[in-house]
Parts: structure tokens; sequence; C-alpha cells
């Protein structure tokens, strides 16, 4: 089973370490901040205050036996740069780096992050898109046209088969599995019948996802 390790409790860091602990992996939250890390205590593998910056200390946790290590480091861009660059210097096979601008991601990339993330930027896309439309619940952007979006299928669909629908003839685009209730139904074929509350995961252009979607 892997094993991550979070650095920097923010509220991404904290969102990051609990959701994977609940998934059952182990996790080791890490931050200078005693307060943020007695938080944690209950809700993680470990928790440990420690200076991210501290080689040493890092090192003392067995941090570079992680399969993961995210950096949530949250004002101080300094700190993240730098410490992304002590992670992958001491072996970290992948580290994840939370970048707070385009500039600072760039950084983070051209340093060693194996990932960088956008949660501020990418949360206020996902707001957007649920401001506008009605329907989507998620989306997952797969590069700047394309993407896998999730959706309650629009009123129009219901009692019809996926042929019917017109889903992908009208909108090009796919459906790659339907949420019914606690059942998946993974890849349904054309006479699959759209049933009301279904949630349809679509992939496709962006364009014609958000017409699907109905903005």
């Amino acid at each position: 089973m892997k094993q991550f390790a979070v650095i920097g409790l923010g509220r991404f860091g904290v969102s990051v370490a609990v959701s994977l602990a609940r998934m059952g992996y182990d996790v080791l939250a890490v931050d200078t901040d005693a307060h943020k890390v007695e938080k944690i205590m209950d809700e993680v593998t470990h928790a440990v205050q420690a200076d991210a910056l501290d080689e040493e200390a890092l090192k003392a946790l067995g941090i570079r036996n992680f399969d993961v290590v995210i950096v949530s480091i949250g004002h101080d861009m300094e700190a993240s740069i730098l410490t992304t660059v002590m992670l992958k210097e001491m072996g970290v096979k992948t580290v994840v780096a939370k970048a707070r601008t385009e500039l600072h991601g760039r950084v983070l990339a051209k340093v060693g992050a194996d990932k960088v993330v956008f949660p501020e930027r990418d949360m206020g896309s996902r707001v957007a898109r649920g401001l506008v439309s009605k329907n989507i619940l998620d989306q997952i952007d797969l590069s700047p046209d394309f993407s896998i979006l999730e959706l309650v299928a629009p009123e129009e669909f219901v009692g019809r088969s996926l042929a019917e629908s017109g889903i992908r003839k009208k909108y090009g685009v796919n459906i790659l599995a339907i949420r019914r209730g606690s059942e998946v139904l993974i890849s349904p074929g054309a006479n699959q019948v759209i049933q009301e509350g279904d949630l349809l995961v679509a992939i496709g252009r962006n364009d014609r996802l958000q017409r699907l979607g109905g903005d």
C-alpha cells in the first residue's frame, strides 16, 4: 500500500491528508505549527511538528521512503520551492507541489516537482462552472480542450436510451459510465436507458461538454 506524507497543514494540506487517511492509506502529516499538528493527530497515521527546511529532521522521519510527498506550504513560496528541491535531492520518488500562481508553478516544475496542483485556481473554476451550469457536478481537465464531466442526466434524456438521446451524435461526446445510486455502469451500451437521477460521466471537447451540461 502506498504511503503518503503531507508537508504543510493549511486547508488544502489537511483536506488531502485526511482524505487519504480515510481511504485507508498511511499518512504522515508535518507542519511547523504545533497547534495544527495536534488538531490532525487523530485523523492520520502520524502527525509531527518539524521544519520542512530542516533536512536532518526530514531524514529522521524517513521521508525518502514515502511513495508520494505532497508539499502544501501556503504563502511562503521560497520555502515551498526549497522543500521541493530538497525532497528530490533526498530521492523521494514522487513530489506533488501546491502552487499559488502560474509563475510559482513553473518554478516548481523546473526544480523537480513531478506534479504541480493549483487548488485555489481549480476550485474557483469548479465554482464558476457550478454557477453557470445547473447540471454539472464535477469536471476533470485532461488538456486545455478536453475534459471528463460528471453531470446529472438532463430531463430530456430520461426514459430514452443512449442512442435515442443523441448524446454522441448531437453533442459529439461519449458516455464513459453511468452512476445510478450505489451502482456504476461502466461503458454502457447504446441501448442502456437513462433513468431519473442518473449521473452521466462524459468525455469530450470542452465546448461540447458545456452544451451538454446546459450552460
